[in-house]
């Protein structure tokens, strides 16, 4: 196999990834749905916050399984659960019907479609591309509202919720299943164009031990790494389904702007932030978005707090907040890789990805009380940006240790040319 044609495969597989992540991103789109979702069984629990449970949990069992069998098959899994699980919805007016199809296949399906779609990319590329390409392929996952959310108001108002659910989930197998046929694990001993030859001092300072889900959990900077993606993700979902509800009561029906530019910045965040710690390193980078996102959370409580908000204030702001949001999911994929290797990566950050899901579950649920007791959004909100504060000092314990290497001193070389060597 030749360079380029290992260059292609690895773009190629990258692309196929973005895509299965573009279909699966109707998990973000699920605001456009949930108004008519409500309509069915109101006052009773809400199956998306299931469904992020679920997809967390298959983050596991589908990273295992592509570890195992390759990506695939796994990928292949996950969209004929997502479109299964549509298809149920579609069939059913139950609350339980929905929580089985939503919550459970639905769910389970973006735990497996998302699993198998960013470890076979970064296989394919060096250490120093990791972020940049984590980035593109979870970008898709963030932008996807962009053409769901107009996608979505369309088809509800042309068919109705049902009707909607069975289209959406035809589409997603056919479409999630397409792309899974182009992604693949580059071959056995491949190595990466770009890759430090052996025995180099870069080669040294980037060669990273493969470690198995066991020796992971073992390692502080493990529990480091959740409690800060925890943080980071949580706080985050804790503010963004608010800012949704303030956009519409500023903006009316073009409420969906302000969210298809938060998609935006969502998926912006994920490749700059990929590509940013590729340049000043991982640790770096997430301390200074953490902090960001600190700072807007008490920028915004005025924000939402005043009936005189205006469309671009914020819109501005859900810019930003889902900017600094989306750095988390290309972030964490990229520390896993750093620290624990490729070889049971899936498994491994299946692992590492239960804080979204939990993070996801729990803030949102915390949120939700806090603004009942206290009658708005104030305490919810300032509460994220301490939670963020913190999780940004974890984040600097979290920069690699300088690593020595030891020098090599070729047979027959001169003292004085080892002089001039340790002068430069």
């Amino acid at each position: 196999m030749t360079s380029q044609q290992v260059k292609n495969r690895g773009w190629t597989v990258t692309m196929a990834g973005l895509g299965i992540n573009l279909a699966l991103g109707i998990l973000y789109a699920y605001s456009m749905l949930k108004g008519e979702i409500g309509k069915l069984f109101p006052g009773s629990g809400d199956p998306y916050a299931y469904a992020c449970l679920v997809f967390a949990l298959c983050m596991i069992l589908g990273g295992k399984m592509q570890d195992k069998v390759g990506p695939r098959l796994t990928a292949i899994l996950g969209g004929l659960l997502v479109g299964a699980g549509f298809i149920i919805c579609s069939q059913t007016s139950s609350y339980w019907g929905w929580i089985l199809g939503f919550g459970v296949f639905a769910g389970a399906g973006f735990g497996f479609g998302y699993s198998a779609a960013t470890p076979p990319a970064l296989k394919w590329f060096p250490s120093a591309k990791t972020g940049l390409i984590a980035g593109i392929v979870v970008s898709g996952f963030g932008v996807a509202p962009v053409y769901l959310a107009p996608t979505c108001q369309y088809l509800l108002g042309a068919y109705g919720l049902h009707q909607t659910m069975l289209i959406l989930g035809i589409a997603f197998i056919a479409i999630v299943c397409g792309m899974a046929m182009l992604v693949a694990n580059p071959p056995a001993g491949y190595i990466p164009a770009g890759t430090p030859a052996v025995g180099s001092a870069a080669a040294k300072k980037s060669h990273v031990e493969d470690k198995t889900p066991a020796q992971m959990l073992k390692e502080g900077r493990f529990y480091t790494c959740w409690l800060t993606y925890f943080i980071g993700a949580g706080a985050g979902l804790m503010v963004i389904g608010s800012i949704a509800g303030l956009a519409k009561k500023s903006m009316g029906e073009m409420a969906f702007i302000a969210v298809a530019v938060m998609a935006i910045g969502n998926a912006a965040g994920r490749i700059v932030a990929g590509v940013l710690s590729d340049k000043i390193g991982r640790a770096a980078t997430l301390t200074i978005m953490l902090s960001f996102q600190a700072v807007l959370m008490f920028a915004a409580i005025p924000v939402v707090t005043s009936d005189a908000s205006s469309g671009l204030i914020v819109t501005l702001l859900a810019t930003f907040i889902g900017f600094n949001y989306g750095t988390n999911l290309s972030l964490f994929p990229s520390f896993a890789k750093d620290y624990w290797g490729t070889k049971n990566y899936g498994m491994n950050y299946g692992i590492l990805f239960s804080a979204w899901g939990i993070g996801a579950f729990v803030l949102v649920k915390l949120s939700a009380a806090l603004n009942a007791k206290f009658g708005g959004v104030t305490v919810s909100f300032a509460s994220a940006g301490v939670m963020l504060l913190v999780g940004a000092m974890m984040a600097l314990t979290l920069k690699p240790k300088k690593v020595k290497v030891a020098a090599e001193v070729p047979v027959g070389i001169e003292e004085e040319d080892l002089v001039a060597q340790k002068v430069k």
